[in-house]
């Protein structure tokens, strides 16, 4: 729903925006005001349902900012967790590198996403990286299965219905 405060001829489409308006005027208003009181004030609020349109596009906004933080939530493998946030992402490049200059069979201790330890190689990181790229890919296609759906929807109702996960 949609919301506008009229206020000396003047709109404002954030209930932030008007009070900061009126505060300037001298007049402050708690978050809590009615209607009847704003009226009081000279208030006009006048509500409309927001159009489809824009229901769907933040839908696929909160879709896609949804998939992006799954993207770098930790990552299982070999029994532990790791991050795979982006300074995890640069730790594990360099850690491949340094590993790989000391030889095949080189570890390293590994601090994990929940404080345990764990030893690892340069195999083990590639294939921590490589479980990321396939859970990313995963989300990804849910993610373009969610927007078509919200793009095929007909009603408000039908995209609030839409996740990532149907």
């Amino acid at each position: 729903m949609k919301t506008t405060y009229t206020y000396k001829n003047k709109d404002y489409t954030t209930f932030r925006e008007f009070s900061e308006t009126l505060g300037k005027d001298g007049i402050f208003i708690p978050l809590s005001i009615s209607e009847d009181s704003l009226k009081d004030l000279g208030v006009t609020v006048t509500t409309e349902e927001e159009s489809l349109e824009s229901i769907k596009e933040h839908k696929i906004l909160t879709l896609k900012i949804q998939r992006d933080n799954l993207e770098v939530e930790p990552i299982a493998y070999n029994g532990h967790s790791y991050d795979y946030d982006s300074k995890a992402r640069d730790r594990i490049a360099a850690a491949i590198i340094a590993l790989e200059l000391q030889g095949e069979e080189a570890t390293i201790e590994w601090t994990t996403a929940d404080n345990d330890n764990a030893v690892v190689t340069a195999q083990d990181l590639r294939m921590i990286i490589a479980s990321v790229a396939a859970r990313s890919n995963s989300l990804h296609t849910a993610y373009r299965a969610a927007k078509a759906k919200v793009e095929a929807a007909s009603t408000a109702d039908e995209v609030r219905a839409v996740t990532m996960n149907n």
